[in-house]
Formats: C-alpha cells, structure tokens, sequence
C-alpha cells in the first residue's frame, strides 16, 4: 500500500527571514513546502506544482498577493487552491477584499506561529474548495 503524500504549502512571500522559519515550522509539522518570493514566481509555482494550500503575502513584487489572487480564482486549473493571505496591515478594508477575491483566510502580521499553523491545518482539513464561475 502507498504511503500518502503530505499535504504541500507554498509560501508566497518576499521576506527571507519570514519565508525561512515559515519553512522550517511547517516541515517540522510534516508538510512539504515549496517557496516563492514575489508575484510571478508564485502564478509559475502555482500553475507547475499545484499546492493544497497558498500562504499569500500581500505586499510583493511582480504582482500583489491581491493581484495573484485575482489570477489565481480566474484560472479553471488552480482556482480551487486554498489561499490563507498573510499582510502586515490588518486593516479592514484588506480584509474585505480579499474575502471579495476570495481568500479562505486572513492573518494579519505581526501573528503568532500557532494562529498561523492552525488556521493553515483548519484550512488542508476543509473539503475541496468549491469552483467559482
């Protein structure tokens, strides 16, 4: 019998320091996590490998988290790919956005590694996304 394969995380983010501990928490946990550090790696790395989970930063280069989100929803291929986006503003008005574009969950920075690993495995445990039209 096979094993399953864990469930993958790509990490969108443009912080090294941010994406390195992010890494190593999530490996820890038993998760396979690939890494991209601004928009355009993030759309090749979603359109390649496919993620069960997108941890999104908002503020990128080559395209906003925002604007990789809006992508992300609109392409039939990888629009069911959960996205947790993750933004040093924690305002309100992000926040409705990217419920409007359709993120799964929000967590504002400065977070807590275990507000964000529990929000990420509530995520993965929820059934498939269901497609938007």
């Amino acid at each position: 019998m096979a094993d399953k394969l864990p469930p993958t995380i790509l990490i969108a983010e443009d912080e090294p320091h941010i994406v390195e501990s992010l890494t190593f928490l999530f490996e820890q946990k038993g998760y396979s996590v690939l890494t991209a550090s601004d928009g355009a790696d993030t759309l090749r790395v979603l359109r390649s490998r496919r993620p069960d989970l997108v941890i999104l930063d908002v503020m990128m280069h080559h395209h906003t988290g925002f604007d990789v989100l809006r992508i992300l929803r609109s392409e039939p291929a990888i629009a069911a790919t959960k996205v947790l986006m993750l933004t040093a503003k924690g305002q309100n008005a992000e926040r409705r956005l990217a419920q409007d574009l359709g993120a799964d969950a929000f967590v504002a920075k400065p977070f807590s590694n275990r507000e964000l690993v529990a929000t990420a495995e509530a995520l993965l445990q929820t059934k498939t996304r269901p497609a938007t039209s």
